[in-house]
């Protein structure tokens, strides 16, 4: 196998190292959009085993962990390695806006969709307005 040369490899190296070699959780990307009456969240999580992801709310507090072993290959003399693995961990605060009981998720394709429902009352309603003359009769017969 023929390889080049190549003077700032290591340099990269020890520079992912130090960035983004550090112990703790690492990070996930999120979108989070609303759409209609409820906000979807979707979260890349790619190569990660779906038994591993776990989704809670305690409180107003969702938080989504996740978790990725690293290869292993015993003997090989790796060439790279630039896979992240470890734990990942995102937690979000949901406003009194999002029903926490009807929260839901799915993993496809390795990104994670947490499906959060907009409450009732967070919702949009038209309010009736009275005219003046019923407004006289409802103090009457109150």
């Amino acid at each position: 196998m023929a390889m080049s040369f190549d003077p700032f490899s290591e340099m990269d190296q020890l520079a992912g190292m130090l960035l983004g070699g550090r112990p703790g959780p690492k990070f996930m990307p999120v979108d989070l959009y609303r759409e209609g009456d409820r906000y979807i969240l979707s979260a890349d999580l790619p190569g990660i085993d779906p038994g591993s992801v776990d989704v809670d709310v305690d409180g107003q507090l969702l938080t989504i962990r996740a978790q990725r072993t690293a290869g292993s290959a015993e003997g090989a003399k790796w060439l790279a390695h630039e896979r992240p693995s470890g734990s990942y961990l995102r937690q979000f605060s949901l406003g009194e806006g999002v029903d926490p009981e009807k929260i839901s998720a799915h993993y496809d394709n390795g990104v994670l969709s947490v499906i959060l429902p907009v409450s009732e009352k967070a919702k949009p309603r038209k309010i009736q307005i009275v005219s003046g003359a019923n407004t006289a009769e409802t103090r009457i017969t109150a």
